[in-house]
């Protein structure tokens, strides 16, 4: 969030940073370190990316390239020694449902019920903009710390240099969100990830469901449809 929510369906294009492993639809957990047709991605791409250790497939977006130094503190990205700019937007407005509930962790104390009777999650919403002038808008809860004082790694992280061949990944869900920031036994992406764990670029929603219904239920294909979200692109704006 808030870019993507939980029952979204996505299209995305398999091939723009080349083809490996990861591009195949079964690809197993061990990507071969080999690469046809590379590119590097851009900041501000939001990527498919395959976890090492385990496989899965996971959506981040591309924050750091080969050679950058990231940080984070208090959860701001310092990026080659320099603060990501991002400027406060209030409070996002996200429709509560059994996707998307709400319900759980330090997102649960900003689930509020409006005017309409409709209940909304409404955490702080930032637009951030990186160097390239690529901007979207991140959820920030503000420092996370730790039942031992200390704050969590996410929100203070670094610095740490991209190795080449590699980009750092975090998602737009700054506070929960398991990212480079995070080992990979904390399911996490380890740090830095190589190009060629990349399994493509995500490009637009094309349908969305919100989790009502029951599958066997012919009608709910229909009922539980987020008709707002379909053909969101996922491609960030450009300053």
């Amino acid at each position: 969030m808030p870019t993507l929510r939980t029952g979204d369906r996505l299209v995305a294009s398999k091939f723009p940073y080349g083809l490996s492993q990861a591009s195949l639809m079964f690809h197993g957990k061990d990507i071969a370190s080999t690469r046809l047709f590379g590119r590097t991605p851009e900041r501000g791409d939001i990527v498919i990316v395959v976890r090492r250790g385990d496989g899965e497939d996971l959506i981040k977006r591309v924050i750091g390239l080969p050679g950058d130094t990231l940080e984070v503190r208090h959860g701001q990205v310092i990026l080659n020694g320099k603060p990501v700019p991002r400027v406060a937007e209030g409070h996002a407005r996200i429709p509560v449902d059994a996707a998307v509930p709400c319900d759980e962790g330090p997102l649960a104390a900003f689930r509020k019920q409006e005017a309409d009777g409709k209940l909304y999650c409404e955490p702080p919403l930032y637009r951030e903009t990186l160097p390239n002038g690529a901007s979207y808008d991140v959820i920030d809860l503000g420092d996370t710390v730790l039942p031992n004082g200390f704050l969590s790694p996410g929100d203070k992280y670094g610095p740490v240099t991209v190795p080449a061949g590699h980009v750092f990944l975090m998602g737009d869900n700054r506070d929960q969100s398991a990212d480079s920031r995070f080992g990979l036994d904390e399911l996490g992406l380890g740090g830095p990830v190589p190009i060629e764990t990349l399994a493509g670029r995500a490009e637009f929603v094309t349908h969305s469901f919100d989790g009502e219904g029951s599958w066997f239920n012919p009608l709910a294909y229909v009922t539980a449809i987020r008709w707002d979200r379909s053909f969101t692109s996922l491609r960030p704006k450009h300053d």
